[in-house]
């Protein structure tokens, strides 16, 4: 399937400047550019279909542990710290 694109001549100055460094085309550059978008947005739509499913069970069960709680857990271990893991309680 042919695509016309059309691009601004400063974007194609920079793409054909980023290309030659590669050595690679510039049509290879911007197809390499286009797949990566494409895996980004992908990858960012399985994230947020993922979150809304466990979100759903998460209601289905009726318990949870409180954003504050979680994000006080992930800042302690990011520090190298080792606290226990929240638990999970009722839904109010």
């Amino acid at each position: 399937m042919a695509i016309s694109l059309r691009v601004t001549e400063d974007v194609k100055t920079r793409v054909t400047k980023l290309a030659i460094a590669r050595e690679i085309t510039p049509h290879a550059f911007m197809l390499e550019a286009i797949r990566e978008k494409l895996e980004d947005e992908e990858a960012r739509t399985a994230f947020h279909a993922e979150a809304a499913r466990r979100f759903v069970k998460m209601k289905k069960a009726g318990s949870g542990i409180p954003a504050k709680e979680v994000f006080k857990y992930l800042s302690r271990r990011a520090k190298g710290e080792t606290p226990s893991k929240p638990r999970p309680r009722k839904l109010p």
